[in-house]
């Protein structure tokens, strides 16, 4: 297991381009998928000099590449299970971790559709769907999303109708660009991801108290040798940057937030 884990690491690295094109003097960001559209226009501003490289995917996979030897200096994880992971291992600077974001899970379709739905217990997804229709959402046994989206569906005893018809992504985003390109009629994916793309259209958002609180912790990694890593983290939390995330709808949480 061990050396499949590092050969997937050295394949991910070939692939984002961190395994020849990154210097010595990079930051290397590993951050969950739903967070590419805030922290890609939040780098654009990021002062001269500090060059930043980021590779977003699922938070399971990103954690995996981190325990497999991937030289990230950042992780910031879409839930607390994969951070939990991560420093159970010790593979996070001690005292670096803290939950930064939170962010709300919603119910989507193409823009065009004329679907709607109330997100009471018992609701009849599988009539949207129609006959051969999928539900799109992320792996339900690693990645966030999908974990957070079977958990709101098994509370509202919607699952049970469900359970042969999803289409699992490998993360968020690509269960998005499913419901966008019309190869799903809906999609479960998270509220910020949804408001940045045109092509979608939210029915309704989860109740809150169907999952447990969507989560995004961040942390410095126990490997990083990087000067700015710790200060990387606390400029997300200064006004520029924390006002970027709020626009793109995420809640900025207090630096000593204690949510479990």
């Amino acid at each position: 297991m061990r050396r499949a884990l590092q050969l997937f690491c050295c394949l991910f690295l070939l692939c984002t381009g961190f395994g020849g094109n990154a210097r010595a003097q990079d930051l290397l960001v590993f951050a969950a998928a739903s967070l590419k559209t805030a922290l890609d226009e939040i780098h654009a501003g990021q002062p001269q000099g500090l060059a930043i490289k980021v590779a977003y995917a699922a938070s399971s996979a990103l954690a995996r590449q981190i325990e497999a030897g991937a030289p990230a200096d950042i992780f910031i994880s879409a839930d607390l299970d994969w951070m939990d992971y991560a420093q159970q291992r010790n593979l996070l600077r001690p005292g670096s971790r803290s939950n930064l974001l939170g962010n709300r899970l919603s119910l989507v379709a193409p823009a065009d559709s004329k679907a709607a739905i109330d997100l009471q217990p018992g609701a009849d997804l599988a009539a949207l769907l129609g006959k051969d229709g999928r539900l799109a959402m992320g792996d339900v046994t690693a990645v966030p999303a999908g974990k957070y989206g079977k958990a709101a569906l098994q509370a509202l005893n919607i699952w049970p109708q469900l359970s042969g018809r999803i289409a699992q992504a490998e993360n968020v985003r690509a269960a998005l660009a499913l419901v966008a390109r019309g190869e799903a009629p809906l999609g479960i994916v998270y509220r910020t991801d949804a408001a940045n793309d045109a092509k979608l259209r939210v029915l309704a958002d989860f109740p809150e108290n169907s999952h447990q609180p969507i989560i995004y912790p961040a942390a410095v990694v126990a490997t990083s040798k990087h000067p700015q890593a710790t200060a990387y983290l606390a400029r997300l939390r200064e006004p520029a940057a924390a006002a970027i995330l709020t626009k793109h709808g995420f809640a900025l949480l207090p630096a000593d937030a204690k949510i479990n």
